[in-house]
């Protein structure tokens, strides 16, 4: 557990029981519910983070959409029938 061997956990143990004494079951009970606390609130940050990917997700589908009309154009200033770029001619060296 925690990667602890059963002697460093045994340790542990009868050090808790020397510092705290009587109040060790009130000690671990608000260990355990402050460690609660703070699961409940890593969850909440991890889900806020989740509906931010999904609405970002959201956002770039919606951009990715291909215009109506024109099945290749990717804004609205671009000509359908513009000429193809050409490269020159190569002329090998005679």
């Amino acid at each position: 557990m925690f990667g602890l061997s059963f002697f460093e956990m045994s340790v542990i143990g009868i050090i808790a029981v020397v510092l705290f004494g009587g109040n060790l079951p009130e000690v671990a009970r608000k260990f355990g519910h402050s460690y609660s606390q703070l699961r409940r609130s890593l969850h909440d940050v991890q889900q806020q983070f989740r509906e931010a990917q999904r609405d970002v997700d959201q956002a770039m589908a919606v951009d990715d959409r291909p215009k109506s009309g024109s099945k290749t154009a990717m804004y609205d200033d671009e000509q359908d029938d513009a000429p193809e770029p050409s490269a020159p001619k190569f002329t090998p060296p005679s």
